[in-house]
């Protein structure tokens, strides 16, 4: 367990629990399907395309936290931010499915909880703690860096705790749901700070560009100002 990320693996869970999560994320996907319609637009669409190759290619990338340990970004809070929480978790949902099935990332039995946990608890607890501090996002370029790195911390440590209550329910790796609990946070409280800084920089370096791309800042039809 030592080595273990956010994905989880094949096995990891008994066959009821890994079903149940996987209708549960069919249904939150499918949700998703249907309330993205309203926010895809000729902008939108090409943006979540940008996303959705730019969280699959950072997802690939894993950095050091602890020796036999290692994490990378989960994308939830940033595609949220990005374009939208609708949009975001299909993003995150696409790049989830895609490892799964071609580079062995994630076990096609475990493919339920990883979506519920990244795809869905990541990018709506993002989503969530973005839009509580809009109003700090538009003051200007380091108010929305903030706002990104906090979202995309809590955005970890939630993904993170969907985990361990997964495993809490129907865990079959043979260690001990309170060892799991202290590693899942532990690790993850530290990941999130490279995903908060990673989100921080790419919203800001998008928004400086172009504002009108970044779907946390418009307000009703129109942008919202970033001021520098």
């Amino acid at each position: 367990m030592s080595a273990i990320a956010m994905h989880m693996s094949d096995g990891l869970l008994n066959a009821p629990t890994s079903i149940a999560f996987l209708a549960v994320a069919a249904v939150g996907v499918g949700i998703a399907l249907v309330k993205a319609r309203a926010d895809l637009d000729d902008r939108t669409a090409p943006m979540a395309g940008l996303v959705a190759t730019f969280v699959f290619a950072v997802q690939m990338i894993n950095f050091p936290i602890l020796p036999g340990a290692s994490g990378h970004l989960l994308g939830g809070a940033l595609a949220a931010i990005l374009v939208g929480p609708w949009v975001g978790a299909l993003c995150v949902t696409i790049v989830l499915a895609v490892q799964a099935l071609l580079f062995a990332d994630g076990g096609l039995t475990a493919l339920g909880t990883n979506v519920t946990n990244m795809a869905l608890i990541g990018t709506a607890a993002g989503f969530a703690v973005a839009v509580a501090l809009r109003g700090l996002a538009n003051r200007g370029k380091g108010g929305l860096a903030v706002v990104a790195f906090v979202s995309a911390l809590v955005n970890t440590l939630l993904a993170a705790t969907g985990f361990v209550v997964e495993y809490a329910i129907g865990g079959q790796g043979g260690v001990e749901i309170g060892k799991v609990a202290l590693l899942m946070l532990g690790l993850h409280a530290l990941i999130g700070i490279g995903e908060g800084l990673i989100t921080a920089a790419t919203v800001t370096s998008v928004a400086a560009i172009r504002p009108d791309l970044v779907f946390l800042l418009k307000g009703g039809r129109k942008p919202l100002e970033v001021r520098s």
